[in-house]
């Protein structure tokens, strides 16, 4: 993929790790002289040091025939100019840091797919690390919906019963979706007739937000 990355702070470079260890064809567009010149020196790449909010820059990027275009700026206004040439420019997929939730609209109504306030989500996993040790891979989705993993241990209300007779029984409510099991190495995707396993790692769809009485149910 051709991918046009602009702003090399955190987030951008961790999107520049990623891109060039898929071995993708990357354009970074920094700003700061200092840091364009860091990220020329670390990466194989092209890096322009400019603005990208000016239609010239995209041109330079070759933006016509990128596959994607992501800003990583932390200002707003600043990405929505990027995106907004993206559009113009036809780039097929527009992805943004939003840091303000108010402003989420705007950049959903150019097509782009957001990111909200990167900070706030680290925080947050990083709270439900601690809160909630048992739980993994804590994610937080739109609406309030959930997916975390987990493992059973033989103290969890689930353990030795079939998925069918907890959501009889009412230990997994209607709201709560057991997407996979891992055990053993092997993973599966779950019937109603599986039966729970100390040591199975599941893998939990929650529509809305699961509260610690349901995890520790869930888990044990």
């Amino acid at each position: 993929m051709y991918i046009i990355i602009v702003g090399a702070g955190a987030i951008g470079t961790s999107f520049i790790d990623i891109a060039v260890r898929e071995k993708n064809n990357i354009v970074v567009i920094e700003m700061d002289s200092t840091r364009a010149k860091e990220i020329s020196s670390k990466y194989d790449i092209t890096v322009l040091n400019a603005d990208a909010t000016s239609l010239e820059t995209m041109h330079d990027a070759e933006a016509e025939r990128a596959d994607a275009l992501i800003a990583t700026t932390s200002d707003d206004a600043t990405n929505l100019m990027i995106i907004s040439i993206g559009e113009d420019l036809k780039v097929p997929s527009l992805v943004s840091i939003v840091n303000d939730k108010g402003h989420v609209d705007f950049f959903r109504k150019l097509g782009a797919h957001v990111m909200e306030n990167p900070e706030e989500v680290i925080a947050n996993h990083l709270y439900n690390t601690v809160k909630r040790p048992r739980v993994k891979d804590f994610t937080p989705l739109n609406g309030g919906a959930q997916v975390f993993r987990s493992t059973i241990t033989a103290k969890s209300k689930i353990t030795g019963k079939s998925l069918r007779e907890c959501g009889r029984r009412g230990l997994i409510p209607a709201s709560i979706l057991i997407v996979s099991i891992a055990r053993e190495d092997k993973t599966m995707i779950p019937s109603g007739d599986t039966v729970v396993q100390p040591g199975d790692l599941i893998t939990v769809f929650s529509s809305s937000r699961i509260n610690d009485e349901l995890i520790e149910k869930l888990t044990g």
